[in-house]
């Protein structure tokens, strides 16, 4: 295989490119290599929410404290990674599909499907606001007026057809958009360092208070973006060789991670050095915005920097959310209308949402979604490696996915889920602080999985009439 050829995904058909096997396994014949699997998860890497988080991250706890944050993320999301994506590459399935044979039953794994599907919504929600704040600004427009929403749905209306064909697509547009971005980028700095002041780490104070409520609170959302991080490798990770190994999935993690966190010091760099310049009420909340910060360094071109780098990252929101809503609509109404259609959903979502400044909410936003979402992972982990692998107690390869392998309901993924949603929601509602609450519930979530399908001696693995079967004498049987 030449070196090219590393980095390009199989040919395959159109009608494959743009269904991607949202609903089907993965044929082995059709995986990608690693440096090719790399290469699409760039788009992510460089997204500009990782300026935001690097520049809130110093706001919160200054330097050097947010350095335990940051390496929470870092290896937690190598770790949970890695074994996603080896999950996912052995079975070929995305995790929405391996949801309904790892606790959850098919119908079950609709719940998860449409939590997987919010989080992609909310991704492209923000990463479109930021696109949007900077062409707003450049032209001296209102955010919040009509002309504002607007340039939000045109912007992702272009976006979405530039990811119809699925993998194939992403990966063209990393190819030419990872170096515009490097070359853009730079020039950003330069500007930076020509035309202003910087701050060097000694001189990124927390903005508030610091302690252990500030520190939490930056663990706490740290959190998220660490499951949801390996969470996302498995869309990709599916593609991957069936006999990748843990070296292989670490590999295409530290491949994502490593420039995604050279772009969160940077977020926090930049963003310190502009609150030093700024005045006013707006000056933190616009410091921490990449759509403020890149027009206020670069002008016009920053607006081009703001635009390519939001199609290279809304290109993989878009992806995700269709794969999770076909996943789920397949099953809860037996409706498969083309992933590709799904994609409008997530788009007029965002349009949506947008108009009605779901933004300013970005708080509470990630506290419920960590909640639900970390917890929904860990459980399909524990389900996988301690039920399956370690307990024996059901199939460990070629997990069951149809829906007349798996029942409808498993009530041992779905009842923990809930427990641990319940006490996650009581943190949300400030019966204890709520940066807590992602923490508690991902442990109870798995923890009360294992000893649910422990006790049940893994019975809700399989479908009811097979287990009605498997329990008559074999009188009847004949």
């Amino acid at each position: 295989m030449s070196i090219l050829e590393r980095f390009r995904g199989p040919t395959t058909s159109i009608d494959d490119q743009i269904e991607s096997f949202a609903i089907n396994r993965v044929p082995s014949n059709l995986r990608w290599p690693i440096p090719a699997i790399s290469l699409v998860l760039l788009g992510n890497a460089t997204a500009m929410f990782f300026f935001s988080f690097g520049a809130q991250q110093a706001f919160l706890v200054g330097w050097p404290g947010m350095l335990g944050p940051i390496a929470y993320f870092f290896i937690g999301s190598v770790l949970i990674g890695m074994l996603t994506m080896r999950m996912a590459s052995r079975e070929g399935l995305s995790q929405n599909l391996l949801s309904r044979g790892l606790g959850f039953g098919s119908r079950g794994a609709a719940v998860t499907s449409f939590i997987y599907a919010i989080n992609y919504v909310f991704y492209f929600l923000f990463e479109g606001t930021i696109v949007s704040h900077a062409i707003a600004g450049y032209f001296k427009v209102d955010i919040n007026s009509t002309a504002g929403i607007g340039i939000f749905a045109v912007v992702g209306l272009v976006t979405l057809l530039l990811v119809r064909r699925g993998m194939h697509a992403m990966s063209f547009l990393q190819s030419w958009g990872f170096p515009v971005f490097l070359i853009l980028l730079a020039w950003g700095l330069y500007k930076m360092f020509t035309e202003h002041t910087p701050v060097g780490a000694d001189g990124w104070h927390a903005t508030g208070a610091t302690g252990s409520v500030a520190m939490w609170s930056a663990f706490s959302f740290a959190n998220g973006q660490m499951i949801f991080q390996g969470l996302m490798a498995t869309d990709y990770g599916r593609f991957a060789s069936r006999n990748v190994r843990y070296r292989g999935t670490a590999a295409i993690m530290l491949g994502e991670l490593i420039p995604m966190f050279a772009v969160i010091f940077l977020g926090a760099f930049i963003g310190i050095t502009l609150l030093t310049e700024l005045h006013g009420p707006n000056a933190q909340s616009n410091a921490q915005d990449p759509g403020f910060m890149f027009v206020y360094l670069m002008g016009g071109v920053g607006v081009v920097f703001a635009v390519i780098t939001q199609i290279r990252i809304n290109v993989m929101n878009l992806y995700g959310g269709s794969i999770a809503l076909s996943s789920g609509f397949d099953v809860a109404a037996n409706f498969r209308p083309g992933r590709q259609y799904w994609m409008y959903l997530v788009w007029i979502l965002g349009v949506v949402f947008y108009a009605f400044n779901v933004i300013n909410h970005l708080g509470t936003f990630l506290a419920v979604t960590g909640v639900l979402t970390n917890t929904w992972v860990l459980i399909i982990l524990a389900d996988y490696f301690v039920c399956r692998r370690w307990m024996k107690l059901g199939r460990s390869e070629n997990i069951e996915f149809e829906p007349h392998e798996v029942r409808s309901w498993n009530p041992c993924g779905l009842a923990s889920l809930g427990l641990a949603v319940v006490v996650g929601a009581l943190g949300i509602g400030g019966v204890y602080p709520v940066y807590y609450a992602s923490f508690i519930s991902m442990l109870l979530g798995p923890i009360v999985h294992i000893a649910i399908t422990a006790a049940t001696k893994g019975r809700y693995y399989t479908p009811v009439r097979a287990a009605e079967t498997s329990t008559q004498p074999q009188g009847a049987l004949s």
